[in-house]
């Protein structure tokens, strides 16, 4: 890769944090190549119950394209996508955690919260969609 390629992404990565105000340190950008390019997981960590949930998904040609296309939705997604409030616990632990989700619907906003770990591993307790403000 190009250094230029790395100082884009970097500097793209820099935007996406801002614009979220979510810390470098509880972001990760996941990259998987299929065959439609580059999809880009966009994944939260939550520091304070050390769960991680997906964002957004975005298909690129490449990585700086895939970081463009994230970059512009983080830009207005509050324009586009309904709020949701999910009350979930941990299977083990039982402990009673909320989370906040944007999304098109409930599908989606569930899917983001099941991203990338078992079904099973979660009890959902409710799912509202938030009144628009």
């Amino acid at each position: 890769m190009d250094k230029n390629i790395h100082v884009e992404s970097a500097k793209l990565q820099k935007a996406i944090e801002s614009h979220l105000g979510i810390e470098a340190s509880n972001l990760v950008y996941d990259y998987v190549s299929d065959a439609h390019g580059i999809k880009l997981n966009l994944i939260t960590v939550n520091p304070r119950h050390s769960q991680s949930f997906l964002f957004r998904s975005e298909i690129g040609t490449d990585r700086i394209d895939a970081l463009e296309k994230m970059l512009a939705y983080v830009k207005n997604y509050k324009e586009k996508d309904n709020s949701y409030t999910i009350q979930w616990a941990v299977r083990e632990s039982g402990d009673l955690q909320t989370s906040y989700f944007r999304a098109h619907d409930v599908y989606e906003a569930l899917d983001k919260l099941y991203f990338d770990r078992e079904i099973n591993s979660i009890t959902v307790f409710s799912v509202v969609m938030n009144p628009l403000t």
